[in-house]
């Protein structure tokens, strides 16, 4: 598993950040996560602006967890803006989110998502649904060298 790099999951919803934090624990996932909760701290911190000024922007996540239905800035936008950016077009973005709406998951994959999935209601699936996520992108997966 590749532990040097974050997680960076994107949701505003405090219980399902807190539920996707335990089942990261409990997957026991080593790598540290960055939650950001609304798309504009996300794009702050993929681009080192903002709340995030400063940041070493060379270190990307593993992997990005976004939520669709944000504030400010939603999902959907954040993902075009991480595809339009040379710095981060590459970086894998899996869409973790309750939306069923087909709409929502052809813009997304038309958006250049790497992967959608529903949040599963029931704790015991989104435990292993999280620790399925966590295999394949911070162990399986290869990501190429940072730009």
């Amino acid at each position: 598993m590749i532990v040097d790099r974050p997680i960076l999951l994107v949701e505003d919803n405090p219980d399902d950040e807190a539920l996707t934090l335990r089942a990261f624990a409990k997957n026991r996932i080593p790598n540290p996560v960055v939650v950001a909760r609304d798309g504009v701290e996300a794009l702050d911190y993929l681009f080192g602006i903002g709340q995030h000024a400063g940041r070493d922007t060379s270190q990307m996540p593993g992997v990005v967890l976004l939520d669709l239905k944000l504030p400010r800035i939603d999902g959907l936008e954040v993902l075009r803006r991480i595809r339009a950016d040379i710095r981060t077009a590459l970086l894998p973005v899996v869409v973790l989110t309750t939306s069923r709406e087909n709409f929502d998951i052809s813009h997304a994959y038309g958006l250049g998502a790497n992967s959608y999935i529903r949040k599963p209601v029931d704790f015991e699936r989104f435990i292993h649904t999280v620790s399925q996520l966590g295999m394949y992108w911070l162990a399986l997966n290869e990501l190429p060298e940072a730009r």
